[in-house]
C-alpha cells in the first residue's frame, strides 16, 4: 500500500471515536515506560529552552539590544516613578490649596446702616 494511502495517526485517532481514544490514554498512562518517556522528554524539552534562553540572552547582550529581563527591569522603575510622581502631586494640590486659602483676601465686615428711630404717633 503507497503512504499517502495509509491513514495518519491524527485520521486513526479521530477515527477510534471517544471511548476508544479515552480508553487507550488510560493505557499508556498507566504505563510506567511510557511515563518515563514522557517525564524525560519534558525536562529534556525544558533543558533545551534554557539553554536557548541563555543564548539568546547572550546574542543580544553582543548585539548591545535589551533583553526581556532588561525590559522588566526598566518597567517596574518606571512604575515606581510614576507612583513618586503621583504622590508629588498630591502634595503640591494641598500646598497650593494652603497657599490660595492664606492669601484669598478677607471681606471687610459691612457696615450697617444705622437704624432710623422709630417715629412717636
Amino acid at each position: 500500500m503507497p503512504r499517502s494511502e495509509e491513514p495518519s495517526i491524527l485520521q486513526r485517532l479521530r477515527d477510534m471515536g471517544g471511548d476508544q481514544l479515552n480508553r487507550a490514554v488510560e493505557d499508556l498512562l498507566a504505563s510506567p515506560r511510557f511515563t518515563d518517556f514522557l517525564g524525560s522528554a519534558v525536562q529534556q524539552a525544558m533543558a533545551t529552552k534554557g539553554k536557548v534562553d541563555r543564548n539568546m540572552q547572550t546574542i543580544l547582550s553582543l548585539l548591545s539590544l535589551p533583553s526581556k529581563a532588561d525590559y522588566k527591569k526598566l518597567s517596574s522603575k518606571v512604575e515606581a516613578l510614576q507612583g513618586s510622581l503621583v504622590n508629588l502631586n498630591i502634595k503640591l494640590d494641598r500646598l497650593l490649596a494652603q497657599q490660595q486659602k492664606a492669601a484669598a483676601p478677607r471681606k471687610p465686615p459691612t457696615p450697617r446702616a444705622p437704624k432710623a428711630p422709630a417715629a412717636a404717633e
